[in-house]
């Protein structure tokens, strides 16, 4: 039972990196009806602008864990950056076209981000260094014993960092102003912009604040792995979108829902039952449970796990 528990504690982390991405589908599909598929493409710009912060400052003297505030503020900032001209340039211009042009543009921005990465970056894969201590901390059993549940400073600075984002999201949209502007342009724009809202202003910030948690996941991907490189996105990105379908997608805490169900599925399914089938279920078919579970979600509850609370537009 103790490996069940430390698939479970991986799960919760990857699920915890999952639902921040899918947040961002989440609030962008609410607003504007779009599925902004080049969104896995900000997690990795801002997991390699990290990269490219820490590693130019690893001879500065700092602390591991500053160090790694310093380059999770100057990725949310170039992520913000990047997000915002996206926007800008590529999707405001479309906003009253066909639904099409808006979802084959994005495809398009998310391979033009990762080209651009690559040229940047170059294709290898890049080592990310361990800025926090790597000492387990064993929350069952022992360094003597084989059956142990173990958790890492990384992936507890994931889960806390996680918690409180999550919670300072849910608080914005619901009891601040630009919350409630956001509410009112995903309601029926034309109308909050009689009743003085700024649809414009509403749907930057939203790709603003979904850029600024994509970042901070990217950081915390390449922390918990080890390793950044321009193609990592895609698959995170997917995973979270298929978090953001399977919670209900327009749902705030259908997108944390599912993304931890996702990572629980994808963890206890890769690792658990790879044990006891002997191999045959292992890490190799990760994808394949987690997409099973969407499949059948999505045939006994069309609208996901929690509903969707986006309503038709007039």
């Amino acid at each position: 039972m103790e490996t069940f528990f430390q698939q479970v504690i991986n799960g919760l982390v990857l699920g915890s990196m999952y639902a921040l991405v899918a947040l961002g589908y989440t609030m962008v599909y609410g607003i504007i009806n779009l599925i902004n598929f080049a969104h896995g493409e900000i997690l990795m710009i801002g997991a390699l602008t990290a990269w490219t912060v820490v590693t130019y400052m690893s001879d500065s003297g700092m602390p591991g864990w500053l160090l790694m505030a310093v380059g999770l503020a100057c990725a949310i900032v170039v992520c913000c950056v990047v997000n915002f001209s996206v926007e800008k340039i590529a999707y405001r211009p479309l906003r009253n076209a066909p639904r099409l042009a808006p979802l084959i543009t994005a495809m398009g921005m998310s391979l033009l981000l990762q080209t651009l990465a690559m040229v940047i970056w170059k294709p290898n894969p890049k080592p990310f260094p361990a800025l926090l201590p790597q000492d387990p901390i064993f929350l069952m059993g022992s360094v003597d014993t084989q059956q142990s549940v173990v958790i890492s400073m990384t992936q507890i600075m994931i889960l806390a960092t996680s918690c409180i984002l999550l919670a300072g999201l849910m608080f914005l949209v619901n009891k601040t102003k630009l919350g409630r502007a956001m509410r009112a342009t995903a309601e029926n724009p034309r109308v909050a912009s009689l009743m003085g809202v700024k649809p414009d202003f509403v749907i930057s910030a939203t790709f603003v604040i979904g850029a600024a948690l994509a970042a901070v996941a990217g950081l915390m991907w390449a922390a918990n792995y080890g390793t950044a490189q321009h193609s990592m996105g895609f698959m995170p990105g997917l995973k979270a979108f298929t978090a953001a379908v399977l919670g209900g997608i327009g749902n705030l805490a259908g997108a944390m829902v599912g993304g931890v169900v996702l990572g629980l599925i994808e963890a206890i399914g890769a690792g658990y039952l790879g044990q006891l089938t002997g191999g045959v279920l292992g890490s190799h078919y990760a994808d394949i449970f987690a997409f099973v579970a969407l499949i059948l979600v999505l045939t006994l509850r069309p609208s996901g796990l929690l509903g969707e609370r986006v309503a038709d537009r007039a």
